[in-house]
């Protein structure tokens, strides 16, 4: 079951931000208030807000731990290492996590066609933020600005990197949208959370975006959900935090917040079916990505007994209404023949996740995974469907 590398699209390929990727484009004045180095102990971190966010060990990612250093531990950890020595050594950072001509040359050598491309840190930053709104559209507004810059929204047609949105101000949201649009955008990327907006956290189904999901739908433009830290509550059985289940030195604990890292998604996604915006916005496309799949079978039981309670209120079965407007990235530890069951091959996408710890180290490695199904089932998960929403499809 060879694929042609030309054919293969890797819907979950991430960069590791440069060092000014925050502020190169942002008023050094607004530093105290949006984003900031400091230096601590020798080891620099990020300020947001004036607190010091320690989201991830190295925010330099130089050195960082090799691409795919936690793939044993992924898959059930068989030989029982400790976390310290599944990391690897870290290495110095690589040309290909920041430069996009680089990356090329290493998709070439992997077998990737084309690739989705997003933030590292930029999928954390939102929530340290929150309390400021005003903060949060100035903080993406400049990143957004160097990922044009530094990697090109469809860069040799093959690097599709994604802007980031953040709906805390629907009006910013719309204006941003309508930059990336104009600079050939494919996808744009949201967290799953709920929005905080300058009067509280609110859906992102509340008809006060509907600006955005309008002009989205007319636009065809894919909308990635994409995991990162959505501020989700341990509620007092674990730490609170994005970092909160490691412990010094890097040792990761188990806890509560390992059993909830779908939760996310699921609340994202279930909102905006039991909300009914697909109703409103037919045109609409939502990629999940990274985000896994063990909530699905879940999901569509409660769906399905919701509607059964509620008859009258959905306009047709939900579950078919979230196949029709949702596509699925599983982990790639996950059951791939248990999502397709659920979802069908036309709406499971390939991603790897690279070169981010917890993906794989050879990004087509997953095709292995796919040896039960037949070559055109494959060309569509491998590929075929993220090309398709890749395009834009504009509502009718």
């Amino acid at each position: 079951m060879d694929m042609l590398a030309s054919t293969v699209f890797d819907a979950d390929n991430h960069y590791y931000e440069a060092l000014d990727a925050f502020t190169r484009h942002l008023d050094p004045a607004l530093g105290p208030r949006v984003i900031e180095w400091v230096d601590i102990g020798g080891r620099k971190y990020h300020a947001l807000g004036g607190r010091v966010s320690r989201a991830v060990m190295n925010p330099t990612f130089d050195p960082v731990s090799p691409a795919g250093a936690l793939v044993d531990y992924f898959r059930g950890n068989p030989n029982g290492r400790p976390m310290h020595e599944l990391m690897g050594r870290p290495e110095a950072i690589r040309p290909e996590y920041r430069d996009r001509d680089a990356r090329l040359a290493v998709m070439d050598a992997q077998g990737l066609g084309a690739v989705w491309l997003f933030p590292t840190l930029g999928m954390l930053y939102e929530e340290a933020l929150k309390h400021d709104p005003e903060a949060v559209v100035l903080l993406f507004r400049a990143f957004n600005r160097w990922v044009a810059e530094d990697w090109g929204f469809a860069y040799r047609d093959r690097i599709f990197a994604a802007p980031y949105i953040s709906l805390a101000d629907v009006d910013e949201a719309v204006a941003e949208l309508e930059w990336a649009l104009e600079r050939d955008a494919r996808t744009v990327v949201l967290r799953a959370a709920a929005p905080t907006t300058a009067s509280g956290p609110a859906s992102p189904a509340d008809g006060v975006f509907d600006p955005f999901w309008a002009r989205v739908s007319e636009a065809g433009v894919t909308v990635v959900v994409h995991a990162g830290d959505a501020g989700l509550s341990s509620n007092g059985y674990a730490p609170e935090g994005f970092s909160a289940s490691f412990k010094g030195g890097g040792r990761m604990v188990p806890s509560i917040k390992m059993f909830a890292i779908e939760r996310a998604a699921h609340d994202f996604l279930a909102t905006l079916i039991l909300e009914k915006l697909f109703d409103r916005f037919p045109g609409v496309r939502i990629a999940s990505v990274e985000n896994g799949s063990d909530f699905l079978a879940p999901l569509f039981k409660k769906l399905t007994a919701s509607a059964r309670r509620m008859p009258g209120y959905f306009s047709e079965d939900p579950v078919v209404t979230f196949r029709q407007h949702v596509w699925i990235n599983p982990f790639w530890e996950d059951d791939v023949v248990e999502i397709v069951e659920l979802m069908g091959d036309d709406r499971v996408i390939f991603g790897s996740d690279w070169p981010h710890v917890e993906g794989l180290p050879e990004p087509r490695d997953w095709v292995t995974e796919l040896k039960g199904f037949d070559d055109e089932a494959v060309a569509r998960i491998m590929g075929g469907n993220a090309r398709t929403l890749n395009q834009r499809s504009p509502a009718p």
